[in-house]
């Protein structure tokens, strides 16, 4: 299936009508280009508030007939994930109360603005960004991580497998939540669950303790992992305010986001998201292409709205060699102070 961006720009803004105005700030511009449509020729339909969702009492329905891909890089723990072209396939047969799945079959379209953010697609900056993973050696032991602008969790489920001491996913979509992203999640809690259970490991003799401990119910992986994940869903607007409600408010050792910048009339939400929510030495990794054709947003962009907003360093990890640039950098505060 062929897909295309479904937003308005003006054809007589351009890229460089952003970067070669020295006159006015970036922030002052950022209105200009990108203006999200919903419907072409209808009204803006209203900001998605946030709110959080929880799994169902028997999550193994999630995963009637699943069809799933088995991504591996390097030495990280294996990650499975739906096969996109279920969701093509079975659009009548599935609950979606904003009605993204039609829509998006109808327009062909990956992102429609305020309706649907792309969270049903992995984008390839998030395989870029699970290899930078491994090159970093980000182990996540013991710290509070961000999923946000999840999709199908991949970055999230990672940091679950390395021993994250709680993961927290974030979408625009609540179907993207409910049908994919804890699909997955679920879907790697079970994979562990089997590995646990294929004898590897086990000692040929065995003690009285050993003995008594397998006529006792094993409690699965699924149970130790899912009770450290939260789903959210909503605008980044709201979901800050949901966050900051909370007691004690949530903070993160990290942030990982993947193709978030596209849009730079979100840029003043998602700064603020990363401002309010990051712990004070934690860092935000932002995998991202070089420029978004038809959409407006890109890094250069975004970096130089970070730097006159004076709160983050940016600093590039990786850069890809060749087609559209691809790239991969950490965010962490200037001050400790913030």
């Amino acid at each position: 299936m062929s897909f295309c961006f479904n937003f308005d720009v003006s054809p007589t803004t351009t890229t460089d009508d952003l970067q070669g105005d020295t006159c006015a700030s970036l922030t002052d511009k950022i209105g200009l280009v990108a203006k999200p449509v919903y419907e072409r020729g209808g009204s803006a339909e209203a900001v998605k508030e946030a709110k959080e969702h929880f799994p169902p009492s028997d999550p193994q329905h999630l995963l009637d007939d699943a069809i799933y891909e088995t991504l591996t890089i390097g030495t990280l723990p294996p990650l499975r994930f739906l096969n996109e072209t279920l969701f093509e396939k079975t659009v009548n047969e599935r609950e979606d109360t904003e009605n993204i799945l039609s829509r998006t079959a109808e327009q062909r379209s990956d992102l429609i603005s305020g309706v649907y953010e792309g969270g049903l697609k992995v984008w390839e900056c998030t395989y870029d960004l699970l290899e930078v993973i491994e090159n970093e050696g980000e182990t996540f032991g013991g710290k509070a991580v961000l999923d946000l602008g999840c999709g199908a969790g991949l970055l999230g489920i990672l940091s679950l497998k390395r021993t994250a001491r709680e993961v927290h996913f974030q979408d625009y979509n609540s179907t993207v939540l409910e049908q994919l992203t804890m699909s997955n999640v679920i879907l790697n809690c079970q994979d562990d669950d089997s590995d646990d259970d294929d004898g590897k490991g086990k000692s040929p003799q065995t003690t009285d303790k050993e003995e008594e401990s397998k006529i006792k119910p094993k409690r699965g992986r699924r149970d130790l992992l899912l009770p450290r994940c939260r789903f959210f869903s909503g605008d980044w607007r709201t979901f800050l305010i949901l966050a900051s409600s909370q007691v004690p408010p949530l903070k993160y050792d990290i942030i990982l986001t993947s193709e978030t910048i596209y849009n730079t009339a979100y840029y003043p939400a998602l700064h603020d998201t990363f401002h309010r929510l990051l712990a004070p030495r934690g860092k935000v990794y932002l995998a991202t292409k070089s420029h978004y054709f038809g959409v407006g947003g890109g890094l250069h962009l975004f970096e130089t709205f970070v730097e006159e907003r004076d709160v983050f360093a940016v600093n590039r990890l990786w850069d890809s060699q060749d087609g559209l640039k691809r790239h991969v950098v950490v965010l962490c505060f200037k001050k400790e102070s913030d």
